[in-house]
């Protein structure tokens, strides 16, 4: 648990930011999941929508640490992408994960930072479900 109320504070806006982005990849994966149409669709079309529900556990871990912590989960997701060709698609999704790995190792340095060691490890394993999402666009679009 933070020391402080300011570092309560900014360990609450971190896991806001991500929470929004959870809930954009909820929306996003979910939207491909329905829109995605093509001979090579079928098998990547349930990698998508498992990949909801993994989002969706992760919002969940955020609003109750959130909660927790003494805050307000927001409810508004970050911007998204739509549509598109299959490629696309998944391009948009490694694009997504990317950043919500990097955006995770900041949060799990600044909970470390704040002595955090709660959020932290919540962190930590979102972190390793993002990378494991992540590796598997990679080798769908051939990059590994």
């Amino acid at each position: 648990m933070p020391k402080t109320d300011e570092s309560k504070k900014k360990i609450i806006d971190a896991l806001n930011v991500d929470r929004s982005y959870e809930l954009a990849a909820i929306l996003q994966y979910m939207g491909h999941h329905y829109e995605a149409e093509g001979v090579e669709s079928p098998a990547v079309i349930e990698i998508f929508k498992k990949t909801a529900m993994d989002e969706m556990k992760h919002a969940e871990l955020l609003a109750e640490r959130i909660v927790y912590l003494g805050g307000v989960p927001v409810q508004k997701p970050a911007a998204l992408k739509r549509g598109g060709e299959l490629k696309a698609m998944v391009k948009d999704d490694l694009g997504a994960e990317d950043e919500a790995i990097e955006r995770y190792k900041g949060h799990i340095k600044l909970s470390a930072e704040l002595g955090d060691s709660t959020t932290r490890l919540m962190l930590e394993g979102i972190l390793s479900q993002e990378e494991g999402h992540a590796d598997v666009w990679e080798t769908i679009l051939g990059i590994r």
